[in-house]
């Protein structure tokens, strides 16, 4: 299940512009001066700030990638999912019907996903290879189908980094093209684990090139990287997507993730998101923010609005 805005026209593939690609430049000095604007910036308040983080809670990829994944705890994070908020604040705040924007496991625990969403929410799936990237392409290509067969609508996949270090933009788009038939019906999110890319301006070409690809969206990180999203980066990938988006008339998705772990944070890339590309790509199958414990703090950001007071985190279901 992918939830789509009925008049949604999904990316295609247009072909790969090496002349395009090899003139790209960023104003790194530009593009922090800009970013710094959005971290100093004095936030919503009140009743605005509490519908902003309602509408954050819309867009997460509730998210749980550890080794020590058992199929309990991902039933937890889906029924987390489902209802990501207490009835009572959902009372306060007039709410009747609230979710996550997707849940995001490993291939084994498409299943336990499955037998708690049953269709309700869409399910994205981390594949070939993640985080490293490093197996064979014939591999990464058998963990896609398997995963998509297994009940995953999103795959989030991870590209490999030499291809972009090494300036090799037709291999890496190849790999992505490939990547984009492996999943058929369903979405491709391209990770471009952009901590490894070294450059503002590797980030920026290997956007375009995952997106003239067909990547439905583009990625920050995988969050195992040393550093994983960061506003400038994000500032670098949404102005891509606007570019690609005036250039070809598809519009690609994006999500930050790693280290979106407070309220305040994921008000930033709502602004961000808002600002650069309008208040039509804050919706759900245009933006997701990949998290495990933003939701917690969220919830008590919310409970402090409806109270007047904060609880300790361990009184909020942990996902």
């Amino acid at each position: 299940m992918t939830l789509m805005h009925p008049e949604f026209k999904r990316n295609e593939a247009v072909g790969l512009d090496l002349g395009w690609i090899n003139q790209i430049r960023v104003n790194r000095a530009a593009t922090d001066r800009r970013a710094a604007s959005l971290a100093n910036r004095r936030t919503v308040k009140k009743e605005y700030q509490a519908a902003w983080l309602v509408k954050a809670i819309q867009m997460i990829d509730l998210t749980t990638l550890g080794g020590d994944d058992t199929p309990g705890r991902v039933e937890r994070l889906c029924m987390k999912a489902m209802r990501p908020l207490r009835a009572d604040l959902m009372d306060a705040l007039g709410l009747t019907q609230l979710s996550t924007g997707a849940v995001c496991v490993y291939h084994e625990m498409i299943q336990p996903a499955v037998k708690v969403i049953q269709g309700r929410l869409p399910i994205a799936a981390v594949s070939t290879g993640f985080p490293a990237g490093l197996t064979s392409m014939e591999t990464k290509l058998r963990e896609i189908e398997l995963s998509v067969a297994a009940g995953a609508s999103e795959i989030d996949i991870v590209i490999t980094r030499q291809h972009v270090l090494n300036g090799n933009w037709q291999v890496l788009y190849d790999e992505m093209l490939a990547y984009r038939k492996a999943c058929g019906e369903a979405h491709v999110k391209a990770i471009l684990a952009t901590g490894d890319l070294l450059t503002m301006e590797n980030v920026a070409k290997a956007s375009w090139v995952c997106m003239m690809a067909g990547a439905d969206f583009i990625k920050t990180s995988t969050g195992k990287e040393g550093v994983n999203a960061t506003i400038p980066v994000a500032l670098t990938m949404v102005r891509t997507i606007r570019e690609y988006h005036e250039q070809t008339g598809f519009q690609v998705g994006f999500k930050p993730a790693g280290g979106v772990s407070s309220a305040k944070s994921a008000l930033q890339y709502l602004t961000l998101m808002k600002e650069e590309l309008g208040n039509e790509w804050l919706q759900p199958h245009l933006f997701r923010i990949g998290a495990s414990s933003l939701l917690t703090d969220i919830e008590r950001q919310l409970e402090h609005y409806v109270t007047g007071s904060y609880s300790a985190n361990h009184r909020h279901a942990q996902p």
